[in-house]
């Protein structure tokens, strides 16, 4: 454990929720967001994704300060809440969507490079090398002590936040009306089915981007005062709400949305490079590799952080639980950046490798929100909080519909990684000595499984394509 000096204070715990979300998304959400659906679509996209992540914000915020002694954050309150399996699920859930998110942030990252340096492209060999080379490096500085990596992290983010705010200075005086109306829905009359088909699209963009919110949460026995977890998640999701929601709705002011779509990543450089000219690309990407840095820094600290605190209380094996002299979490560490390393490879075999990672990456979070929404809803009806109970209907609701919304495909390649995680379940089981699941876990089990057969079925028979 960290002594009292090398506890995070606010300022350092709201840089981390907000640069762990202000990563690589956040430069591509236009054209992210444009792939799929019109500006009245994505601004229904955003009302609907602000109102349901203000809820699980606010859920996490209430589950924080009432149940301090929670403090694997967002899978405690899983189990807590539904007992072993489901807190296990969620423990795994979010393990993946990080370690995942790193993938999606690495592939991201060389494509930036490839702007400077055009042997990577972020979906080739030289690519793939690169981000290796830096996943390590990576992985030696966090090994030195998540202390030092968090005071590094609120430089990056302070740094990162230059190039997107000098965007939304020069896209409000680029802005055409006309451009942004044109199309508005898609159609010249609105049509529901239409418009919510538009809107499911952009609902994975959108969690993606708001991926990360938690991370104060995951480092909230870090922290000097408990009570500033809370106080930084809500300051970081509104901060990066409202910037999100400027970027793609300013670009949609500034590009139709037909040439939105078909910009390369990252799509904010070449936005401004169409307004000011090619140094515009050049300063967005230099600031998204600044962006990335960080993200990639604050997520490989959450990723080490949450299989040790389930290994502390037995929901993952014990291998996780040692630290080195630094009080980091080594084995999950390594482990965490070998997984990583092996995904890399999809770089190589995936049509759009960008968008499958942060796609997997924000459907295996799906289950780790929605019973933490859950439970603060369960939380809040034992203890007689209405307004609580409201938020976490609300919340809740929020999970169920993103579950919908993701798709098919997505949730059925999500189930084989689930699947896997049986296995750890069980040997944690074996560990402790005890019965691994209750008749209706095993049922969930089974499920997880016959969704995976499907998946790998479907997978062989080109119906999935990554």
């Amino acid at each position: 454990m960290d002594n009292k000096d090398h506890k995070l204070g606010i300022f350092a715990l709201i840089a981390l929720v907000i640069g762990s979300q202000i990563g690589g998304g956040g430069f591509n959400v236009a054209t992210d967001m444009a792939a799929g659906a019109n500006a009245g679509a994505i601004i229904l996209g955003w009302i609907i994704t602000g109102i349901g992540m203000l809820a699980l914000v606010f859920s996490f915020q209430n589950l924080t300060n009432k149940r301090p002694d929670l403090e694997g954050g967002i899978y405690s309150f899983a189990k807590a809440g539904f007992g072993s399996y489901f807190g296990f699920n969620s423990a795994w859930g979010y393990w993946l969507s990080v370690w995942l998110g790193n993938v999606a942030f690495l592939t991201l990252l060389f494509s930036s490079i490839g702007y400077f340096l055009p042997v990577f492209n972020g979906a080739n060999l030289a690519s793939v090398i690169g981000a290796s080379i830096f996943l390590w490096l990576l992985i030696f500085f966090v090994s030195k002590g998540i202390h030092t990596a968090a005071i590094m992290n609120i430089v990056v983010t302070i740094a990162k936040l230059i190039p997107i705010i000098l965007f939304i200075i020069i896209a409000i005086f680029a802005f055409h009306t006309d451009i942004f109306t044109k199309d508005f829905w898609g159609s010249k009359l609105f049509n529901f089915k239409d418009v919510m088909t538009q809107t499911k699209s952009t609902m994975l963009v959108t969690l993606w981007v708001f991926t990360g919110v938690e991370g104060a949460i995951v480092l909230s026995r870090r922290a000097k005062n408990k009570r500033d977890v809370g106080k930084a998640t809500v300051i970081g999701v509104i901060s990066t709400l409202t910037i999100y929601v400027l970027i793609s709705l300013l670009s949609l002011g500034v590009m139709t949305r037909g040439e939105l779509a078909t910009l390369k990543s990252p799509s904010m450089a070449y936005v401004l490079e169409s307004i000011v000219g090619p140094w515009g690309a050049a300063f967005v990407n230099l600031g998204l590799i600044v962006s990335l840095l960080g993200a990639l820094l604050g997520w490989t600290l959450f990723s080490a952080e949450v299989p040790y605190l389930a290994g502390k209380d037995g929901t993952f094996p014990k291998f996780f639980t040692k630290e080195n002299k630094h009080n980091v979490p080594i084995n999950s560490l390594i482990f965490t950046g070998v997984l990583i390393q092996i995904f890399l490879l999809t770089l190589l075999v995936s049509d759009k490798p960008y968008r499958f990672a942060f796609s997997m990456a924000s459907s295996t979070i799906l289950v780790p929100y929605l019973f933490s929404a859950l439970y603060q809803a369960k939380y809040s009806w034992q203890k007689r909080e209405t307004g609580q109970m409201v938020v976490g209907i609300i919340a809740s609701i929020y999970g169920i519909w993103i579950l919908y919304a993701a798709g098919v495909g997505y949730l059925l390649l999500t189930s084989i990684l689930y699947s896997l995680g049986i296995l750890i379940f069980l040997f944690a089981a074996k560990e402790k000595g005890q019965k691994a699941f209750k008749p209706f876990e095993l049922v969930w089990a089974c499920i997880f499984v016959l969704l995976a057969i499907l998946a790998i079925v479907m997978l062989a028979m080109g119906k999935i394509v990554i």
